[in-house]
Order: C-alpha cells, then structure tokens, then sequence
C-alpha cells in the first residue's frame, strides 16, 4: 500500500481522488491547499502528491517548489494534476520540481495507471552513482547531494538522477530516448521539453560548461 498525499481546494475533487485511491487499495491523506499539504508533509510523510496548480492563497508551483527545498522530501514523487495543459505551466511544473503533470479530465483507471507507473519508477530507485565525476564535482547517492568545488548543491529528484546519468560514462553521449527512458522510465508519459528544462536548470546550479548538447541526438558530460 503506497501514501498519496491528494492537493486540491475542490472538496468534490478531492472526494473523487480519495474513493478511486481508496479502492485501487492505497492510503489516501487530503489537504485543501498548499500550507496544510506542508504541515501534512512534516507529520504523514506520503510516496506520492497529486497537486492542483490552480489554487489560492499558495497554489501548487509555490507548493511544490517549498516541497523540494527540504531535501528530505527529495524521494516523494510529484504530479500535477490540473486542466491548466498550456505548454507554459508544464514547464513551471517541471521547474518547480514535479515529476509528472497529468491533464484533467482523466479517467479513473488511467489515472491510478499513472500513478502506479510513477510509483514503480520510484521502487526500482535512483540511477545515483556515489563516486568522483571529475577532482570538482561529487555526485553523493547516500545523501542525495552534489558537491561541486566543496559546497553541497541539492537538486530536485529528476534534475538529480539526469546529471548522475550524465556523470556515469564522462565524455560519452546519451541519446535523448536512452535518457528518457532511464530517468524516466517507459510507463511514465513526458513532455518532447521535460529533458531540456531540467539540463538548463542543472546548468544554472553547476554552471554552463560541464553538460554539452549534441544536436539532434542528447548530452554528454565533459569533467572540468
């Protein structure tokens, strides 16, 4: 039995989410906006969180974006969940830290197929290596960190397992597909985007020179 924390101000919704969870035979935690999701968070850590985007006072990309500074939250899976399906509030999603981002409507069946593919990616584990990249960055599986120049960097769980893939073969080149599918998995549905918004917030953090775009084919990671 897997914990869903569902994120929604719609108590209809929010009941909807509950039963079909309920009855796919997982713990269903509910919370009407984001401040009690974070309270929530601290006390009944869940494995997963559906989260509205559209919300008031604190809506879901603020929501999710509180959710990731605390890097002990870096192993729960996020999903949006929103009609928002504009190209511009993926991006922020995937920004902020999320996983996933499910468009309503959506069936019941799809949906719990959604969630439980997200949740088998997160049991096969991170594709983390805990070993020296090159004398200045430090990819740390145990504490889910990256040290670059001596200063510990936390990044978002997806950003993360990318820049580990990355630094696994240094110099080779991964095929966008071969990343996709690693970092992704195969039963998880992405955005043609998703991979280039998490290298460019990589770069931001470690800087532009360690990750090098091969046109028309992926990345490959260069030791400085």
């Amino acid at each position: 039995m897997s914990k869903i924390l569902v994120v929604d101000d719609e108590p209809d919704i929010r009941e909807l989410l509950e039963y079909n969870l309920i009855k796919a035979g997982h713990e269903c935690i509910l919370a009407e906006n984001g401040f009690v999701a974070l309270e929530k968070i601290k006390t009944n850590k869940p494995d997963l969180i559906l989260l509205d985007v559209m919300m008031p006072q604190m809506d879901g990309i603020q929501t999710c974006e509180a959710i990731r500074e605390n890097n002990n939250n870096h192993d729960i899976v996020i999903a949006f969940l929103t009609a928002r399906a504009e190209d511009y509030s993926q991006i922020a999603g995937l920004e902020a830290g999320s996983d996933d981002y499910i468009a309503k409507p959506i069936k019941p069946a799809v949906l719990i197929s959604r969630i439980e593919a997200l949740l088998r990616r997160k049991s096969r584990g991170t594709v983390a290596l805990s070993k020296p990249s090159s004398e200045r960055l430090m990819i740390d599986a145990e504490k889910h960190m990256v040290r670059l120049d001596g200063e510990f960097l936390q990044l978002p769980k997806k950003e993360f397992e990318l820049l580990s893939l990355l630094v696994s073969k240094p110099n080779a080149v991964f095929q966008r597909d071969h990343i996709l599918r690693v970092v992704w998995g195969t039963d998880v549905v992405v955005g043609d985007r998703t991979i280039d918004v998490h290298i460019r917030k990589i770069r931001e953090k470690i800087g532009p020179g360690w990750i090098h775009t091969i046109k028309g084919v992926g990345y490959k990671f260069i030791p400085q």
